[in-house]
């Protein structure tokens, strides 16, 4: 719709509001023949108006009560009712143009979005940055986003970003990216100019995907929309049918008037589109991009969610476990050839790969003649190079398999680890071992979402049983399906659709047919936006799991709202329009009560813009969250020496034992109770405040005590051994300690990490 056509209505408004005035004025000057000139002249405005609409919604075999308000003002005029007809004009007027701002206030913060779009990129050509289109721009392109500029596609960062992504997130924070991590298109550069790898095209990046999307939603009608077009038919001929009956029994015509005058406009055609577009706006701010109405309305009523493990329950972001290579090649190598393809890829292993390399301080090159294919790996030239990287099936295909593969291939199912195969001018040079972990906020959302009133949560896993099992079970989730190919996840969303509405979320590539076969598919992160702005219904911008809370109870209240509005709304028209029947609501006062069942109709349905905190606790600031985290970061290094030592004792020189055992206490004396001792006299009580309860951190205090046991118990054992060092016994009960100071240290910092997640989580939702 145009600017100059979305400001007919307000100028509809003002000539029938000028009209009936300049009318008063008449009278109170003894002109009455200029004022019923004027009325009628305002009055014919807003029924020619009221004809082209009419005209329009038959072309499009569309439904409405606009016959309605057509039939009051030409049967006024007819009458001589020149002020009536005036007065139901400006009715009618306030209506269209109330109607045409709660439209445009519900869907401010998609059109939003639409305004941000990039116009132009940075390219490095020749040693020099060139200025090009935005559909020059090819994978594996250097560009350099300049500070206050767009990021103009999809790629990952060669340096350190401070990223303003409130657009897309609708968090306002700035954020720190590292070199390395992706960046996707439409987020503002906040800080120093930095420099880039394209990883997509133009058209295929999120923002170009997330436009796709907005502009498909503001063009589709829900279904309770087309619903409501239905009901407004009915609703029709009963009106035209009460104002005849109302006519022959008071044997006068302006009773007809009066039934017509009240039936104009019908809050139904009003309070749904303004809720469901209200909803949708909401979820925007949120980060949470909804395709239509019709999604957020099948959203609404689901009952069974279905979800891909990787990068939906885990967090996507695999870390490096280990690297192995064959004869002539180093760790170093295998490692840089794989993070420098990595980084024209917006996959989540990719992503991992150059955080990896950049990290450990390996120099990347700039990849070219780049060919990814989805699900499987990534071909190009390295340094005049051709390199392969991927799941062993794609590099066995254009490469001789190693004699030390199966051996990896072996492991990595009993670990239920990801590897990435490297191969260099067709030979298989090594393998990156990655492995994920679980989102913080997966768990809890899980639980929410079962409050909720979703009743089945099944995940669906191209993993082995036994190790999609355990994490099934670690969630809590109904049903665990494993070592599915597309084609059973397909088959599977088929099945339960005929027992309920069925949402499936996914990364929005590899789950592309599910999404597409769900009642609401919905995309995992800002990097599936582009590549599932066809499958997926909805994509949760923010890279979170417990967005898709937040977009279930948006959707559940939008709905809500939008009945409500319906039932209340035409319960009061149908009032009205019996109290004008027997001849006590006048045609005057007739279209002033149903101007304001208007605006109350409307006013109720914007209340779906609202959206509620997700908790009632306070909220931790992300920097005092981020800091916590952090403090979690290092200490991660002596955390992992734990196990280490655990692991290394039995085949340690008995003489050396003491002395390994010595550092360890002096690392955990050091680093870990302070550590621990901080967080129980500093930080426990502020969080202690934000949870509420008498003493809600208790129980993680007491994880505090059994730390400084085991630690003491440690350091008395080491300081009483002998000098020959333990005996086989004496081994085996360090190793019994250490392992379980090893298992309560990670669990205590999962969990405070969860806790600080939420905490932080609370204050996003305020924003």
């Amino acid at each position: 719709m145009s600017r100059a056509f979305r400001y007919v209505d307000f100028v509809l408004l003002i000539v029938s509001a000028a009209t009936l005035a300049a009318g008063g004025l008449c009278v109170a000057f003894d002109t009455p023949r200029l004022a019923g000139a004027l009325w009628f002249a305002g009055a014919a405005v807003i029924g020619a108006a009221l004809t082209v609409s009419i005209g329009q919604g038959l072309m499009k075999r569309q439904a409405g009560v606009d016959i309605l308000a057509w039939l009051a003002i030409a049967l006024a005029l007819a009458l001589g009712e020149t002020l009536a007809g005036a007065v139901i004009g400006l009715m009618v007027a306030s209506g269209r143009a109330l109607e045409q701002f709660a439209r445009s206030r519900a869907r401010r913060e998609m059109t939003a979005l639409l305004s941000r779009a990039p116009r132009q990129a940075n390219v490095l050509k020749d040693g020099q940055w060139y200025p090009v289109e935005l559909d020059v721009v090819r994978p594996g392109d250097r560009l350099l986003v300049r500070s206050g500029e767009l990021v103009p596609v999809d790629g990952a960062l060669a340096n350190v970003a401070e990223l303003d992504e409130a657009t897309l997130t609708g968090e306002s924070a700035i954020v720190r990216r590292r070199a390395g991590e992706t960046v996707c298109s439409g987020v503002l550069n906040a800080g120093a100019p930095f420099e880039m790898v394209a990883s997509a095209l133009a058209a295929d990046s999120t923002f170009a995907g997330i436009v796709r999307m907005v502009q498909a939603a503001q063009r589709e009608r829900s279904p309770a929309a087309r619903l409501a077009d239905r009901y407004a038919a009915f609703f029709v001929l009963v009106s035209l049918a009460l104002a005849g009956v109302s006519w022959l029994a008071a044997g006068h015509i302006s009773r007809a008037l009066a039934v017509l005058v009240v039936a104009t406009p019908c809050p139904l055609i009003l309070a749904v589109p303004v809720a469901i577009v209200a909803g949708m706006s909401g979820c925007a701010k949120r980060g949470i991009l909804i395709k239509g109405g019709g999604a957020l309305e099948q959203l609404a009523q689901a009952s069974i969610l279905f979800f891909d493990k990787t990068g939906t329950l885990t967090k996507g972001h695999a870390r490096l476990v280990s690297i192995e290579c064959g004869p002539g090649a180093t760790q170093e190598a295998v490692l840089r050839d794989a993070a420098s393809l990595a980084q024209a890829s917006a996959h989540v292993i990719s992503e991992a790969l150059t955080i990896a390399a950049r990290e450990r301080g390996v120099r990347l090159s700039s990849p070219s003649d780049v060919v990814e294919t989805a699900g499987a790996g990534l071909t190009g030239r390295i340094d005049g190079r051709t390199v392969t990287i991927g799941g062993f099936a794609f590099v066995s295909a254009v490469t001789q398999p190693a004699p030390w593969s199966a051996a990896v291939l072996r492991n990595l199912g009993y670990e239920g680890q990801a590897a990435v195969f490297v191969g260099v001018d067709g030979i298989m040079t090594g393998v990156v071992r990655m492995a994920d972990q679980l989102r913080l906020e997966t768990p809890r959302a899980l639980r929410l979402l079962k409050r909720e009133g979703i009743e089945r949560l099944v995940m669906l896993t191209g993993d082995r049983r036994d190790i999609a099992e355990t994490v099934g079970a670690l969630l809590g989730v109904t049903e665990v399906r494993a070592e599915q190919t597309p084609a059973d996840k397909l088959d599977a969303i088929q099945a339960a659709r005929r027992d309920g509405v069925v949402i499936m979320v996914g990364d929005g590539v590899n789950d592309a047919p599910a999404l597409a076969a769900a009642d609401v598919g919905i995309a995992m992160g800002a990097r599936g936006a582009a590549a599932s702005s066809e499958a997926a219904d909805v994509v949760l911008l923010v890279d979170r799991l417990d967005r898709l809370l937040d977009a279930l109870r948006i959707a559940r209240r939008a709905r809500g709202i939008a009945v409500q509005s319906v039932v209340a709304g035409m319960a009061m028209s149908v009032v009205a329009m019996l109290v004008a029947a027997f001849g006590f609501l006048p045609p005057i006062a007739g279209a002033i009560a149903q101007e304001c069942i208007d605006v109350a109709v409307i006013a109720n349905a914007l209340r779906a813009l609202r959206t509620s905190p997700r908790m009632a606790a306070g909220a931790l600031a992300r920097e005092d969250a981020d800091r916590l985290k952090q403090e979690h970061v290092r200490l991660a290094p002596v955390i992992a020496r734990i196990r280490a030592l655990a692991d290394e004792l039995p085949g340690m020189p008995s003489a050396s034992v003491a002395g390994a055992l010595a550092r360890m206490n002096e690392a955990l004396t050091r680093e870990l109770v302070p550590h621990e001792q901080r967080d129980d006299l500093h930080v426990y009580p502020g969080l202690a405040r934000l949870v509420g309860g008498d003493d809600p951190m208790a129980a993680m205090s007491g994880m505090h005590r059994e730390i400084f046991r085991i630690v003491r118990l440690l350091a008395n054992m080491t300081a009483d051994l002998p000098p020959e060092g333990p005996d086989a016994h004496g081994v085996a009960e360090f190793q019994r300690l250490l392992y379980g100071l090893d298992a309560i240290v990670r669990l205590h910092c999962e969990q405070e990490d969860e806790l600080f997640h939420v905490l932080s989580a609370t204050s996003a939702a305020g924003d």
